[in-house]
């Protein structure tokens, strides 16, 4: 993995974070513009887990705080963890219930686009649904399922776990809404994912997810359909594995993007 200009800040014995002013503020000011966007986009399990964890713009919260509720509601918790971590113990963590959290926020300087998760990305983007139990059980699922997985076979359970949990778009009565964390925490892609006539949208076949490349520096080329969120669990009760045997077998799709430009030098 590559390295990150960034560093986790450490807590206290309870738990707690010193955050600065400046922190606070990035933070109040990322929440205000992201919860006037995810209005009539998000889907409502979002919503409901948004208001049962209690985020405010004031400052960013306590990873204590989170976890009472995550606790109470699907026995998850939050753990915090340096900027970067590999892919087994991010596996690990999510065997365990516990959602790697990185303890920084963005500068500035990357206020609207980042490519690493940081504090905002993963507490507002997926700690809502972390409440919901569709979702924090297919979470555990892939977790273990990841941690017990071949090198090769964890590249193709990213794909799922990219186009789901990430990038994930469900129907709803009201109509086409989102769910992925890596949209919901960016306001460019929430509008992008739903109303652009750019992306591809498709019905969510998990053999499909497994087979399709991304990118994770661009705006997604294609976003999956789950048909009613509660698929989820039917995705979860799936043998994931006998899927992923199938998916190699099938071979890659073309990638719906052009090659990353290589850096000269």
């Amino acid at each position: 993995m590559k390295g990150t200009t960034y560093k986790s800040k450490p807590s206290d014995e309870n738990g707690f974070i010193a955050w600065s002013d400046e922190e606070n503020q990035i933070w109040s000011e990322l929440y205000h513009r992201q919860m006037e966007i995810i209005q009539g986009r998000a889907c409502q399990q979002y919503l409901d887990g948004l208001k049962l964890i209690g985020l405010t713009e004031k400052s960013i919260p306590q990873l204590p705080e989170i976890n009472k509720v995550l606790l109470a509601t699907t026995g998850w918790k939050t753990a915090e963890v340096p900027a970067l971590i590999n892919f087994t113990e991010f596996f690990r963590l999510l065997a365990n219930k516990e959602f790697p959290v990185a303890t920084f926020i963005r500068t500035r300087e990357e206020f609207d686009y980042l490519q690493e998760p940081d504090i905002f990305h993963e507490i507002f983007g997926h700690c809502p649904l972390l409440t919901n139990p569709a979702f924090a059980h297919f979470t555990h699922i892939y977790g273990k399922l990841g941690l017990a997985a071949s090198k090769e076979d964890r590249v193709y359970l990213a794909r799922l776990y990219w186009f789901t949990v990430e990038f994930g778009l469900v129907n709803t009565e009201e109509g086409l809404r989102i769910y992925g964390g890596g949209i919901l925490s960016s306001p460019g892609e929430t509008i992008y994912a739903l109303e652009s006539d750019k992306p591809v949208r498709k019905p969510l076949d998990p053999v499909d997810a497994l087979r399709t490349p991304y990118r994770i520096d661009i705006m997604q080329p294609l976003y999956y359909i789950l048909d009613k969120f509660d698929d989820l669990f039917a995705i979860s009760e799936m043998d994931i594995m006998a899927l992923v045997e199938v998916a190699k077998t099938k071979g890659l799709f073309e990638p719906l993007f052009p090659p990353k430009e290589k850096k000269a030098g």
